[in-house]
């Protein structure tokens, strides 16, 4: 980990055999420019790759760098007293389905108590807006806090990728989750929807998540304050969630852990937006 250089990309795009011929003319250079605008912001270009049609539209690609061993962060070395930071709230698949649902009336119904349309389109647009973000800063910033350990944050959720990074320690160490950072309103639709995603049991895929990263204690919270500095662009986020401790190389979540709630960026933009609306009557 701690990669932060990509020598050469390649792309693989599916395009969908269900799409018409309109929609592949408009669709996939659009996704194909996207890809490239993300490999350019890495510092890379695409050369290659390949094409295939496919009952699902995918796109990805494999990135390859030739770096020396003081270039990365083996992902082995946690130790006890250790603190755990992520980089990036979760919630990204219950915003996605939930953003879904306001056009599916018995989805929407489910979750239409606990949440309103404005807040899943807010959440919507920050799930965007975090998949979209490399996590290139963060790894940056892992070589100057002397990060031990960290992995990012995919389809197993932030528990099961815990658990695959505890098992891969040299020291026997266990991972306990303390705090979830979530976005606004998401953990109440995933409580509303039973069992469908688990996003406070840890169980909820996330796409394009962040870094959870072992750090030292005394360097975390210094982490934490320089990954949000405004040199690094808007959006970079950080918190501490949990610690290391003597342990069998498990990790767990707390049964009761504290949710944090992670404003939309649109959502300050919004508030702002109303109170320019409002009458000089309704701001007195």
């Amino acid at each position: 980990m701690g990669i932060t250089e990509c020598d050469n990309m390649l792309m693989l795009l599916s395009v969908s055999q269900k799409m018409s011929e309109q929609e592949r003319e408009i669709i996939m250079p659009l996704m194909i420019r996207g890809f490239r605008d993300a490999a350019e912001e890495g510092g890379t270009s695409v050369t290659g790759g390949q094409t295939v049609i496919n009952p699902w539209i995918i796109i990805g690609g494999v990135a390859t760098v030739v770096c020396q061993p003081n270039e990365f962060i083996m992902p082995h070395n946690a130790i006890p007293g250790d603190v755990l930071v992520l980089t990036k709230p979760l919630g990204t698949q219950v915003a996605v389905n939930a953003h879904q649902w306001l056009e599916i009336p018995e989805r929407w119904n489910k979750i239409k108590l606990v949440v309103s349309k404005e807040d899943v389109e807010l959440a919507y647009q920050e799930a965007m807006l975090n998949m979209a973000m490399l996590n290139r800063t963060a790894a940056a910033l892992m070589h100057t806090f002397n990060a031990h350990a960290a992995t990012d944050i995919t389809g197993f959720g932030i528990l099961g990728h815990a658990q695959n990074l505890a098992k891969e320690q040299r020291s026997e160490v266990s991972f306990v989750i303390h705090n979830l950072p979530i976005i606004a309103k998401m953990a109440a639709v995933s409580k509303a929807c039973g069992t469908v995603f688990g996003l406070l049991q840890g169980t909820s895929a996330e796409t394009s998540g962040g870094l959870l990263i072992c750090l030292p204690r005394e360097q975390a919270a210094r982490f934490c304050a320089e990954v949000k500095s405004p040199k690094y662009g808007e959006g970079h986020q950080a918190w501490i969630i949990g610690i290391v401790e003597k342990g069998n190389r498990t990790a767990r979540i707390i049964d009761k852990p504290r949710i944090i709630e992670v404003a939309p960026r649109g959502a300050t933009a919004s508030a702002q937006e109303n109170n320019s609306n409002a009458s000089p009557e309704s701001i007195s």
